[in-house]
């Protein structure tokens, strides 16, 4: 026997199909406003690693010409000789194989004077990656 007592209760349970619109409704103007700050804050942050990376290996670079009298052969001695640990990646392309490799001028031996991301387009100050 349903008494208007059980009635309500088994009405009152769930939610309405209004109530679960607003709330998704809700959720999607949150994450409108949530994900270009997201991913505005990704890129800059690899621009920060690749700033750093670039930092890094143009020190153990000048730390190997004032130790060796010459510039390295190849980004892999510097890690031979344990200037640096390992190659680092390029954030922006996600590979460590896409450095480009500045020669130095004829009179200076070697051919690593500096290393520059080989990464197409600019980054958030409108500057290319290239000219980092």
């Amino acid at each position: 026997m349903v008494t208007p007592m059980t009635a309500r209760v088994r009405a009152a349970k769930g939610f309405t199909l209004i109530e679960l619109l607003i709330v998704l409704s809700v959720i999607a103007l949150m994450l409108t406003i949530a994900l270009p700050n997201y991913f505005h804050s990704i890129d800059a942050s690899k621009e920060k690693i690749l700033a750093q990376n670039l930092l890094a290996t143009r020190d153990a670079i000048d730390r190997f010409y004032g130790d060796a009298g010459r510039y390295p052969d190849s980004l892999e001695e510097l890690v031979e000789k344990h200037y640096l640990r390992s190659l680092p990646i390029d954030p922006i392309t996600d590979s460590a194989t896409t450095w480009h490799i500045v020669p130095p001028d004829e009179p200076y031996p070697g051919k690593v004077y500096d290393v520059k991301s080989g990464a197409q387009g600019v980054d958030s100050n409108g500057k290319p990656y290239e000219a980092l």
